[in-house]
């Protein structure tokens, strides 16, 4: 049992570092990310986190979606270690939240030049919010944008590398255990 387990998770990983590749491969400039079947399942989280912020202001609110999309992700990997001390369920939830980072990157990216199609069917320039249009003029960083959404894209792929790296050297340490238990039999 515990060796189909191990061999199902070096499955896992192997498959969430191929689909890294294609994540972090998507061109951020473009936000050819939100074809993705990633962002299918991010976007309604995503939106899930204005309705969860409403309460606490405009600004949160709007910051909201975004942050909830990487929260949420986050604490479930936290989670992972504090309820059941994990590491490997913690790791694949941090390349989730890495992920999440990947995806938010070309939103921010396009506040500056308004391109994305958002949900309401506009691009968000004069049709209606954009979020990282909003929360980047109130920052005083607008100008920024292609830099931020540069800079969000870089520290997703690293996050996701690092989530890898940790699931990897889980699975190897949870190798020895195993070997050391089958040859205790």
């Amino acid at each position: 049992m515990e060796e189909m387990r191990f061999y199902g998770r070096c499955v896992v990983l192997a498959a969430l570092a191929v689909w890294s590749w294609f994540l972090f491969g998507y061109d951020y400039s473009t936000g050819e990310i939100g074809t993705s079947f990633m962002h299918s399942i991010l976007l309604p989280i995503h939106e899930a986190g204005h309705v969860l912020f409403k309460p606490f202001g405009e600004f949160i609110s709007v910051l909201g979606g975004s942050l909830f999309q990487l929260a949420l992700p986050f604490g479930i990997s936290v989670a992972f270690i504090v309820k059941s001390r994990d590491n490997f369920g913690a790791a694949i939830g941090l390349w989730w939240a890495s992920g999440s980072l990947v995806d938010l990157s070309p939103y921010i990216y396009d506040a500056l030049h308004p391109q994305l199609t958002l949900i309401g069917g506009g691009t968000g320039a004069n049709d209606g919010p954009h979020d990282w249009i909003y929360l980047l003029i109130k920052l005083g960083q607008l100008n920024n944008a292609h830099r931020w959404g540069a800079f969000i894209h870089a520290c997703g792929g690293l996050l996701m590398l690092l989530a890898l790296i940790w699931g990897g050297i889980t699975l190897w340490q949870q190798r020895k255990q195993l070997n050391s238990h089958l040859l205790a039999m």
